[in-house]
């Protein structure tokens, strides 16, 4: 049974809580951060960090917005997203501070990390790469994949994954191919895998809402996850 905790830390004045899950053994492994969607570290984010602690990986699931805020109505969570979506720099920041944290836990092997992100989650793991941190390798599951607007780019030293619905309407084929034009700019080792008749929010199980644009769908979810599995397993070997 692997270990679990939460961890505080800070970004500026900020407090936030991680919820961190450990893998069997005593030597150092490599980490995975998991980025929330939009209503904050929800069950949803723990539990993908426990199931990467099943696969070997310590799961560290951050927080974006601050201890103990979520948002449970659209409404609310626009309000929690949009100041680190409308600010990139300060996504970035925020995204930093949960970096900074993981690579000074004992049981992690700070050469070895990596990011995935669900939605919202999907472009904060993009942003990690874009600033340049030396993080192994990102994975974008449905996520929103516009660019920073004047940026000026970094150089990325991560590989990148992206799981994306063909359907999604967030972010429509038009713009994967934008993405894919940026990371080609970039010199990034990418990867896009696109699902057929699979919309945003494909992982998870209470999407339902068909005029918002997310739909649950559990063959993409099991095909996305191995896609996942593989790209760790290749990046980390």
């Amino acid at each position: 049974m692997h270990k679990t905790e939460t961890i505080d830390y800070q970004d500026g004045e900020t407090t936030l809580e991680a919820y961190c899950a450990y893998p069997a053994g005593n030597e150092k492994k490599p980490a995975v951060l998991v980025v929330h969607d939009w209503s904050g570290k929800n069950e949803f984010a723990c539990e993908k960090a426990r199931q990467l602690a099943e696969l070997g990986y310590v799961g560290f699931a951050l927080d974006m917005y601050g201890k103990g805020k979520m948002g449970h109505t659209k409404e609310e969570k626009t309000a929690l997203m949009e100041p680190l979506s409308k600010d990139r720099s300060k996504l970035i920041k925020r995204i930093l501070a949960a970096y900074d944290t993981v690579k000074q836990l004992d049981a992690v092997n700070p050469r070895h990390i990596g990011a995935i992100g669900f939605c919202f989650g999907g472009l904060c793991a993009l942003d990690l790469a874009r600033s340049g941190a030396d993080v192994a390798g990102v994975v974008s599951f449905h996520g929103l994949l516009h660019g920073i607007p004047n940026h000026t780019p970094k150089s990325i030293k991560a590989k990148v994954l992206i799981l994306h619905g063909y359907d999604d309407p967030m972010a429509k084929p038009d713009q994967v191919i934008s993405f894919a034009n940026e990371m080609t700019a970039a010199n990034v080792d990418w990867q896009i895998n696109m699902y057929s008749q699979t919309m945003h929010g494909f992982t998870n199980p209470e999407a339902n809402d068909p005029s918002f644009g997310t739909v649950f769908n559990k063959r993409t979810t099991e095909r996305a996850w191995f896609a996942m599995r593989h790209f760790f397993n290749e990046i980390f070997q």
